[in-house]
């Protein structure tokens, strides 16, 4: 799911999804049924049946991440996943992806949010200049860098607090 969400504004938060697990193979009672069981788990049965022009920005990325499930990946790649949203969509955002987690996917996030990256992720890549710069657990990254956050681990192993090393 790319960070610009790419909903067809027209279209119901149902037929957005739909129309993705077809494209997927998906159809009949089984895809109806997942588009249901998604739509409910993200709070978004009320919307169902509405065009998805004039959403927020929570309620267009929950049709996003439902348009991302529909199919039941094994990967899941997110891009600044909470980007636009509030305090109850972040958790409730969370909630999903440590569910997602549970039940053995692999989540991938990419952000400049550390603490979506030390609430949520087993491993971590700092990229930097286009390499990797680092990898590891929270818990390497920190002892590594002697720092007590990951956002000034971050900044330790990139560069200074004024900006990035050139």
């Amino acid at each position: 799911m790319s960070d610009a969400r790419g909903l067809y504004a027209r279209l119901t938060a149902r037929e957005n999804v739909r129309y993705y697990g077809r494209l997927h193979g998906l159809g009949g009672t089984a895809l109806e049924a997942r588009i249901d069981a998604l739509l409910g788990q993200l709070g978004l049965a009320a919307l169902a049946d509405r065009r998805t022009q004039g959403f927020s920005q929570g309620e267009k990325m929950k049709v996003a991440i439902a348009r991302a499930l529909v199919h039941d990946p094994a990967t899941i790649m997110l891009d600044e996943p909470t980007s636009g949203l509030d305090v109850m969509s972040i958790r409730g955002l969370r909630e999903q992806l440590r569910a997602l987690r549970a039940a053995g996917k692999c989540i991938l996030i990419s952000t400049h949010v550390m603490q979506e990256v030390a609430l949520l992720c087993d491993r971590i890549v700092i990229l930097g200049h286009g390499r990797v710069q680092a990898a590891g657990t929270g818990a390497e990254l920190l002892a590594r860098t002697g720092e007590a956050s990951l956002e000034d681990a971050f900044v330790s192993l990139l560069g200074s607090a004024e900006g990035l090393a050139a």
